[in-house]
């Protein structure tokens, strides 16, 4: 069972790797642009639009997209832990 979940979690580690990574890296940018006196070269009007997905016309579904790889990320990752397993047991004996 953990050998399939690691399969999983590697492919869909694959697949959100950049759209996490935009993410978080446009987020962090839209921030210091924003807040702090430090001209980057960016307005944080891009960096917002990257960030939403708007500028790839996917705002209506990024943040899903984005919340389902971090779901099954979670998910799979939770799993190979054994988290669950401990949880199973503590509840069968109880």
């Amino acid at each position: 069972m953990k050998k399939a979940f690691r399969k999983y979690h590697r492919i869909i580690g694959i697949i959100v790797c950049v759209p996490l990574l935009l993410t978080v890296l446009t987020g962090m940018l839209a921030t210091v642009v924003k807040e702090w006196p430090i001209n980057i070269g960016l307005s944080s009007r891009l960096m917002l639009e990257i960030h939403t997905g708007e500028i790839f016309h996917l705002q209506a579904i990024y943040p899903i997209l984005n919340g389902f790889g971090l779901i099954g990320l979670l998910v799979t990752g939770m799993s190979m832990s054994g988290l669950f397993n401990q949880i199973t047991n503590t509840i069968k004996r109880g």
